[in-house]
């Protein structure tokens, strides 16, 4: 069982109330922290953490990096 920190928490449910479960559903960090109203810097190293546990793959794109949700945290 992975533990996750309260924002990374956060993060998750805003990643999966926007339907970021997949690869071609891919939210931006800008999307994932409007939906969690918490700053973008913030979000940005929740998901740099959760990318590190297996939860969050990063997708690199030519504007933005999108990422979505490999696996549900248990």
């Amino acid at each position: 069982m992975v533990e996750l920190t309260p924002i990374e928490q956060l993060v998750v449910k805003a990643m999966q109330e926007l339907g970021a479960t997949k690869e071609d559903s891919i939210k931006t960090a800008d999307d994932i922290a409007k939906k969690c109203n918490r700053p973008k810097g913030m979000v940005n190293n929740a998901l740099v953490s959760l990318a590190n546990k297996g939860l969050v793959k990063r997708v690199a794109r030519e504007k933005a990096a999108g990422y979505y949700l490999v696996q549900k945290p248990q």
